[in-house]
């Protein structure tokens, strides 16, 4: 078949109205869950959309190959970073193109660009098995819009600020010692130094007063076709670009991964849903995004696709709670029932993710299944559906899906494993004799106010240090009875309690046996800006270019 993978970004699970919305108007998705199978139990392999969506691309935890934090970066900082999706990994688009799928990316990528010189293209999606690509290198900020308030990266320019007093401060402290004669060293070696702490200052202080144009830019295959991006028009670009690629490829086979930019702030929302919803910005952005959707199966639709394509439609990871505008209202998604949202380790809120299959004539029409399944499944389903073979050479996390799409009773998962960048913050065990399904807490942020779903003073919660509780003996929920994971079960209150901590710690330490160590893509090295290394349409540093002229 064609494939049609459609991933939202910042998409809480309850923003669908296929999963309990009753306020917001999402029709085109919602018949996409009528006439296929929609899933309760998927799962992000992260919290956040670049391990998140290096897990979707691998069918592997984004631990395996670097893709996770050692450190406070959880995601790629720059276009102009060296860190990304490594070479050796396989992604679907690999194996599907040497299948003879002609494959395409039209949207957001956020795993990286280049590696050594502006133009080597090692994390580049063309080197990743795509065969079109058009869309954002990097990921919507709110810096990419001139009239929102700037939120990139704080605590690294507040650290960039203090390493260039204390160089500066060092280097006035030499001269004043050499003119004092209390210090031998020579003038030169004290200009020099001045020399380099000036270069570092306009090196990384440019990066951050030119943010906008380094990081929102508009990619078509190698070429940068607009620098800044202009975000009012940028939706209904990609919305032409995915109906031409359709029409390009309508003969097939081919693979097409949507990345859709919207939900992600700025919510920049064109003005024909501007005010249209019950909720803000956000909820515009939601009825703007559904149409969007709408008009790419009325794409495939019309040409006589339907019947011949495998359609997907799933969320990066859970809503993002803390985000919003000065009133506090803008960009906070809804993950119904669920506990936490976007960055918040293992609660439900941040991983649990709509995920809806449509296949007419092969997958059952209405069908729900309550299963535990993950992003990471995508990668062996498409394989197997492209007639591929898994690689025999590494660890692959993910398990096919077809099988349970058409009627196999359970998930092939028994257990699945949530990171908070390197660290293990929880792990669920489906008991399949039993149907119970446990879960269970190692670590977990500190929320403020207590229970009310933001942390002390973070955009995104941190995964160690002092925003994080570690818990001993871990905390434990039955999700099959309870999946708002509101009713802590101890040994008084649940007899199997000290078993299931016990046969959850045995398979976490089992698979933690199977990882290796690699390079952490997110190092501060890595994600530092480099000069070299930054996209650029024109001559650099003056980069600008605009699609229409």
């Amino acid at each position: 078949p064609n494939i049609l993978l459609i991933m939202a970004d910042d998409l809480g699970i309850g923003d669908l109205g296929c999963y309990g919305n009753h306020t917001l108007r999402t029709p085109n998705i919602d018949r996409l869950a009528t006439e296929g199978v929609r899933l309760t139990q998927h799962l992000a392999a992260a919290p956040l959309c670049t391990p998140s969506r290096a897990a979707f691309l691998t069918g592997r935890y984004p631990i395996r190959s670097g893709m996770e934090a050692s450190n406070g970066y959880r995601v790629l900082l720059w276009n102009g970073g060296s860190g990304g999706l490594p070479l050796n990994e396989t992604t679907f688009a690999r194996v599907l193109q040497q299948q003879g799928y002609t494959t395409g990316l039209i949207g957001k990528w956020h795993q990286g660009v280049n590696c050594v010189w502006r133009g080597d293209h090692c994390h580049h999606p063309l080197r990743h098995g795509f065969d079109y690509f058009y869309g954002m290198p990097f990921t919507l900020v709110n810096d990419c819009h001139p009239d929102r308030p700037k939120r990139m990266d704080r605590a690294t320019q507040a650290k960039l600020q203090l390493y260039t007093q204390a160089m500066a401060l060092g280097v006035l402290t030499l001269a004043a010692g050499r003119a004092l004669g209390s210090i031998s060293v020579r003038w030169k070696a004290i200009l020099g130094l001045a020399s380099l702490v000036s270069l570092f200052f306009l090196s990384w202080y440019a990066s951050f007063g030119f943010l906008r144009r380094w990081n929102c830019i508009l990619m078509r295959n190698y070429d940068v076709t607009e620098q800044p991006m202009a975000l009012e028009s940028t939706a209904k670009k990609m919305l032409k670009e995915a109906t031409a690629f359709i029409e390009r490829n309508k003969q097939g086979p081919f693979l097409l991964f949507l990345s859709l930019l919207h939900v992600h702030t700025p919510l920049v929302t064109t003005k024909e849903f501007l005010g249209k919803s019950h909720h803000g910005l956000y909820g515009d952005n939601v009825e703007e995004m559904d149409w969007m959707v709408g008009k790419i199966l009325n794409s495939i639709e019309e040409k006589g696709l339907k019947n011949s394509t495998f359609t997907y439609f799933t969320s990066d990871h859970g809503g993002h709670l803390e985000e919003g505008d000065a009133h506090g209202t803008a960009g906070k998604g809804w993950n119904g029932i669920y506990k936490g949202g976007k960055g918040m380790g293992g609660w439900e809120g941040g991983i649990r993710v709509p995920a809806i299959f449509r296949w007419p004539g092969v997958l059952p029409a209405g069908r729900v299944i309550d299963e535990p399944t993950s992003l990471m499944d995508i990668f062996p389903t498409v394989v197997q559906l492209g007639g591929g073979q898994v690689p025999q050479d590494r660890v692959i996390d993910g398990h096919s899906l077809l099988p349970l799409l058409k009627g196999v009773q359970h998930s092939a998962h028994e257990f699945l494993f949530h990171y908070c960048g390197k660290h293990l913050h929880a792990a669920r065990w489906h008991q399949k004799d039993s149907g119970r399904l446990w879960k269970v807490h190692y670590v977990t942020p500190v929320f403020h106010p207590e229970g009310a779903g933001a942390c002390y003073g973070q955009g995104i919660c941190p995964c160690s240090g002092a925003g994080v509780t570690h818990h001993s003996p871990p905390l434990l929920y039955d999700l099959s009875r309870d999946p708002s994971e509101a009713h802590l079960l101890s040994p008084i209150s649940e007899p199997l309690h000290g078993t299931v901590i016990a046969r959850v710690g045995e398979a976490v330490e089992a698979h933690r046996g199977t990882l290796s160590p690699v390079p952490w893509q997110f190092s501060v090295g890595n994600n530092l800006w480099k000069p070299w290394l930054q996209p650029c349409c024109g001559n650099f540093p003056f980069c600008s270019c605009q699609e229409d002229g």
